[in-house]
């Protein structure tokens, strides 16, 4: 996403990143994820969550 950012100053904000098996996507808009899909929003990515900065974040696995 990072990279996304740096190349496209002027693009589109993205909301968040889709993940599957490894590899990412930048999107712009709220996703309909497949069943091996995870949605990390960008204000978890950098860091502007509402939770307090002691508070740590947990993934669950799919079963």
């Amino acid at each position: 996403m990072y990279a996304y950012m740096d190349r496209c100053p002027s693009g589109p904000d993205p909301c968040g990143v889709v993940l599957q098996a490894g590899r990412g996507r930048v999107v712009f808009e709220l996703p309909v994820l497949l069943p091996d899909e995870q949605f990390i929003p960008l204000d978890l990515i950098r860091g502007k969550s509402s939770r307090s900065s002691s508070s740590r974040v947990r993934w669950a696995r799919p079963s």
